[in-house]
């Protein structure tokens, strides 16, 4: 046991009892529901990553691959090649990340399949794990990264480091071990290895550094569990110990936050998806602004000013003013506003772009945009004012932090998002095809096919 970072001693061991509750996950005690949510998250993570493998940051990853060499054991998603374990999983991650289209949870704070599932699935492929023992281990490490998210709390975050960077690299390490057969004591060791490579800065978003953390979570918390599994020694309290993780990247680390609900409920259950292809933090303006442009057909040339109310903390998110790029235009909460008052589908690819960002129409209407940033009204809630010219007020709040209930109608959303995305690249068969393997996963035999089928594109 070691000292927390707080200003009374106190002592506590979350780091192990972390490591036991994510290796203790064991397929045949999951609730139906949450086998059911790990396949969304598996379908999910396939249509980004497949349409973010074409992006020019995958391609410059690959290249680096290619040009180092390594064993052939994983398949780069997009490109049908295979490279070693660690490679398949930094690439994979990156462009499951490149779009920012990937789901979010909000104890993590972040985006908690593209670490976990990367370094999970380069395992299963080499060793022919089954399609059960995936979906284990990638609800172990969704627990690992949430709860470590939640203990973390909000000023790991606010301070601008990139959870999806810092805690993912641990969610993947959970997954890896789980994968991997390690006990919790190993597992405990490989945390340690994963809190001394935790890195990410938010200053990076809009710039390809933002997937490249979701990369490079996912390769060093394989990593990690890899080194722990051959006897690499490490801390087994990185988390709570002084100068460990906690007392470096946080100001209000809390125990109680970590452990609520353990072995009762499951973090994966919690898991948010998007169905506009930009930050997170820009959905509750854009849900708001489809709203009022849903009920009033309005013309943007009518527009005079808008004015959108969001948290303070966006503001260090998504806030940026005068978008030049299609990365800083999914960060800009003035642009995605424009984009659902303009008519333009929020979902598709191409509406971030640079030639869209900086369409004339696009920045007049953006520019008639005001974002208000209030104290404590909720990082997923927002307030959208449209005042016409004629003088007329329309107004909308929309709140995004509720998972979905239907779990079927959500499947069906998944899927349909998937096919958007993936029906260009593998073709419509291809795209039919594995929405069926992902959901009949928990039989499949490994998951060759599923790799195959997401591997070279058309």
């Amino acid at each position: 046991m070691s000292q927390l970072h707080t200003k009374e001693t106190q002592h506590t061991d979350i780091t192990r009892i972390l490591a036991e509750n994510s290796m203790g996950v064991a397929f045949d005690a999951l609730p139906k529901d949450v086998v059911e949510r790990a396949k969304h998250c598996l379908i999910d993570w396939l249509g980004v990553t497949l349409a973010g493998s074409i992006e020019p940051l995958a391609q410059i990853l690959i290249e680096q691959a290619m040009a180092e060499g390594g064993g052939e054991h994983a398949t780069i998603v997009g490109d049908g090649r295979k490279t070693s374990l660690g490679q398949a999983a930094l690439i994979n991650g990156s462009a499951s990340h490149a779009l920012d289209f990937d789901d979010v949870q909000s104890n993590m704070h972040g985006h908690p399949s593209v670490p976990v599932f990367p370094a999970v699935l380069a395992i299963a492929e080499k060793d022919g794990l089954a399609g059960k023992d995936v979906l284990a281990a990638v609800v172990a490490g969704f627990e690992a990264e949430c709860r470590i998210g939640a203990y973390m709390g909000d000023s790991h975050y606010e301070r601008g480091w990139h959870s999806t960077a810092t805690v993912g690299t641990f969610g993947a390490a959970a997954g890896a071990a789980r994968a991997m057969g390690l006990d919790a004591e190993t597992c405990a060791i490989a945390f340690g290895i994963a809190a001394t490579q935790a890195a990410g800065l938010k200053s990076m978003f809009g710039t390809m550094c933002k997937p490249l953390h979701a990369g490079k979570a996912a390769q060093n918390g394989l990593f990690a569990a890899q080194l722990a599994g051959r006897g690499f020694t490490s801390r087994e309290d990185a988390l709570e110990r002084h100068q460990g993780l906690a007392f470096t990247q946080s100001d209000d680390a809390a125990v109680e936050e970590a452990l609520e609900g353990i072995g009762e409920r499951y973090e994966i259950a919690d898991t948010l998806f998007k169905y506009h292809a930009a930050c997170y933090g820009t959905h509750a303006s854009i849900e708001a602004a489809l709203k009022i442009r849903a009920a009033h057909d309005i013309d943007p040339d009518a527009i005079e000013r808008v004015d959108v109310a969001v948290d303070a903390r966006n503001m260090n998110v998504c806030g940026i003013p005068e978008p030049k790029t299609g990365l800083e235009g999914k960060f800009s909460l003035r642009y995605t506003t424009a984009l659902a008052l303009g008519g333009e589908k929020t979902a598709a690819i191409a509406s971030y772009v640079d030639d869209k960002v900086n369409d004339p129409a696009m920045v007049a209407l953006y520019e008639k945009i005001t974002v208000v940033p209030k104290e404590d009204m909720g990082k997923k809630i927002s307030e959208v004012t449209v005042h016409l010219a004629d003088g007329v007020v329309l107004r909308e709040l929309a709140e995004v932090w509720r998972p979905e209930e239907d779990s079927d109608r959500q499947w069906r959303r998944l899927s349909e998002k998937f096919d958007s995305l993936a029906s260009p690249l593998i073709g419509e068969a291809g795209s039919r095809e594995v929405i069926d393997i992902v959901g009949g996963f928990e039989d499949a035999a490994d998951p060759s096919r599923l790799m195959e089928l997401c591997g070279k594109t058309g």
